[in-house]
Parts: C-alpha cells; structure tokens; sequence
C-alpha cells in the first residue's frame, strides 16, 4: 500500500471548495489601509470569489478533494 497525500496546509488555510466543486477564496485588499478604498470597492471586496479556473487543479490536488 503507498503512502497518503497531505494535504497543504496553507491552502487548506486560504481555500475552499463550493458544494459544486469551485475553488473559493477571500478578495484581497481589505485587510489593512481600506480608508483610502471607496465605499463601494470595500463592499464589492466583501465575501469569496471563484478562482481562476486555471488555479483549480493545482488547488484540488492540494487539498485532496477535500473542503475545509
């Protein structure tokens, strides 16, 4: 029997899967210094978004198919 995958913690930390199988993730820019942002950027940025679709794979294969 082989050994198991681990899966990568800091995109086990940053990722994760939709129930459809996309990979999500945070917008960045709203961690610090978003006074100079206007109203509407800061809340255009609030909640996930889809990934590239060309980042998926590598994403799926670190996190093993799993949803964290």
């Amino acid at each position: 029997m082989g050994t198991k995958i681990k899966t990568h913690k800091g995109t086990k930390k940053r990722f994760r899967l939709s129930a459809k199988g996309k990979a999500m993730h945070r917008q960045s820019g709203t961690s610090h210094l978003a006074k100079g942002l206007s109203k509407k950027r800061r809340r255009n940025l609030r909640g996930t978004t889809a990934v590239a679709e060309c980042m998926e794979p590598t994403i799926h294969a670190a996190l093993n198919g799993h949803s964290y």
